[in-house]
Order: structure tokens, then sequence, then C-alpha cells
């Protein structure tokens, strides 16, 4: 018998923009591979080859890299028994199967979760933000990270963002390849030759762009189902205040190191406080994740 969905509350929004967000990859998709395939003829079982590959790998793997990466280290209910307590009260909430629990040892205050399925999920809480939460705190930054792994967000988001990786392959390759330089300017095929490192990097910036306004948008839906599945979205407001201010005591060597992975993390870890980071951040800003908390306290207060 199939499981029953979780308790999760549904967003039909989140939905309608993982839908259009696919849809509009797919489309840039297949306009770069069939660019490289007009172009290349010849090579088409390559480059065939080579995206199927590349998205089998990055689907299958990523998730695994990037744990390894942000140094997760699965730990039993005796070595971390307030973190397991949390996450087993948060499944028995939302109706979920108990993902594998991790920890990572690194004083930058922040939680993730990994996984393409409810099966295959991780959780992983630093020892920073085990050392600063207080356990409603905790709980709630633990809800946030289930509601990834009840709206498979990670899948959603690693497909996504394969386009974003292909596009960068091909960029480099065609400039590394020197394909410009190769190719003669009366010749039609040798025009489009030179055009493709263009053509990618338009690619690339269009599906960085469609996955960043995704991204924001699932960490608003996560903060909205985790508040209305825990009942305590004072406790999250709490908790996101608190990491965030914490962020700036964090030595600027430790958030460099942080920063490739902060489309996973709770709260983005930045090295600087003004960067170009922030106006194309994978996350929403402080002000508005609180601004929503704040309005979904006031709806839960009212008789």
């Amino acid at each position: 018998m199939a499981r029953s969905r979780s308790r999760y509350a549904p967003d039909r929004g989140l939905t309608t923009r993982m839908v259009s967000t696919m849809f509009f990859i797919g489309l840039l998709y297949v306009v770069l591979v069939g660019v490289l395939l007009a172009v290349l003829r010849g090579a088409w079982p390559v480059i065939l080859a080579l995206t199927g590959g590349l998205f089998v790998a990055q689907f299958w793997f990523s998730d695994r890299i990037a744990a390894y990466g942000m140094g997760a280290r699965e730990v039993t209910p005796q070595e971390a028994p307030e973190l397991h307590g949390a996450i087993d009260r948060i499944c028995a909430l939302a109706d979920m199967p108990k993902p594998r629990v991790a920890v990572a040892r690194s004083d930058v205050p922040n939680a993730f979760a990994t996984g393409r399925s409810e099966k295959t999920a991780l959780v992983c809480a630093t020892t920073g933000l085990l050392r600063r939460l207080e356990p409603e705190e905790l709980e709630g930054v633990l809800a946030h990270e289930m509601s990834h792994v009840a709206h498979r967000d990670v899948a959603v988001m690693t497909i996504a963002s394969f386009l974003g990786v292909l596009a960068g392959i091909v960029t480099r390759v065609a400039l590394w390849g020197g394909f410009a330089r190769n190719s003669r300017g009366n010749d039609p095929a040798g025009v489009i030759l030179m055009l493709i490192p263009l053509i990618s990097a338009v690619v690339y910036a269009l599906s960085f762009l469609l996955t960043r306004l995704l991204s924001r948008y699932r960490e608003l839906s996560a903060d909205r189902t985790a508040a209305l599945l825990t009942g305590r979205p004072s406790a999250l407001a709490s908790a996101l205040t608190k990491v965030s201010g914490q962020m700036a005591r964090i030595p600027t060597e430790d958030l460099r190191k942080a920063e490739p992975y902060n489309a996973f993390y709770f709260v983005p870890a930045f090295a600087a406080r003004e960067s170009l980071g922030r106006l194309l951040s994978s996350h929403p800003t402080l002000e508005q994740r609180l601004d929503q908390l704040a309005r979904i306290s006031a709806g839960l207060s009212r008789p």
C-alpha cells in the first residue's frame, strides 16, 4: 500500500513555480543541445552520451558530494540524543519516515537537508547550531529542513541546476578548445561555432536566475510549512534572528568555506555584508522571512 502524503501544508504556489521553472529550463536545455547537435553533427552520439551521463551523475551523486563537502557525519541517538529527539518529534507530527541524522563539526550555525526522496534523505545540523539554539528553536529549524524533504526540493533543484552546469561546461570547452580562433569568418558553420560560447553563457545566466528565483520561494515555503506544522512561528523567527546575527561573529575564512553550499543551508553564509551574492542569493532576505512568520503568528493567534 502506498504511504499517505505528509502532514506538511501543501503549497500550490511552490508546485506551480517548480513546474514553470522546470518547463523553461527544459526548453533552454533543448535549445542548447539542439545547437550543439546542429553544429557538431558528426559528434551527436558523444553529445547525447555526455549530456545524459552528466545528468545521471548529478542526480544520483550531487547530494552525497554536497553532504561530504559540508562535513556531514551520521550520528546515532546515543551520540546526539537532542538532535534525534527533535527529528523524531517532527516526523511524528508530519507522519514522515525518519531521515538519516548527521552532525557537521563547524562553528558556523546552520543546518541542511540532502537526498532525492524521503528514503534517501539526510538532515544535518552543525555543532555551532546545536550549541546556540534552544530546543524549540532547533525544532523550528529542523522542521524547515524536513519541509524540503517532504516537497522533494533537493531533487527538483538538482534537476533545475543541471542545465547551468552543462552550459558552464560547454562554455569552458568552447573557449579552451579555441573554437573561435579555429573557425573561418566566411564559413556559415564557423560563424555558428563562434556563437557556441555566447549561447552557452546566455543559457547559463538564464538558468541561474530561474533557479535562484525558485530557490528563494522554496525557502519561504519551507518557513511557512514548518511554522504551520509546529504551531510555533515565533520559535522559527527567533532561530532565524539568532543564526543570522551570529554569522557576523564567525571568522571570514570559515564563512568563505561555507559559501559554496549556501543553496543547501538554512541561512546563507556570507563573507561580506555587501556583496553581489546577496543580490543573487538563493535565500530571501531576513526581513522577508521574519515578516512572513509574523503574519503567520498573527493568523494563528486569531480566535
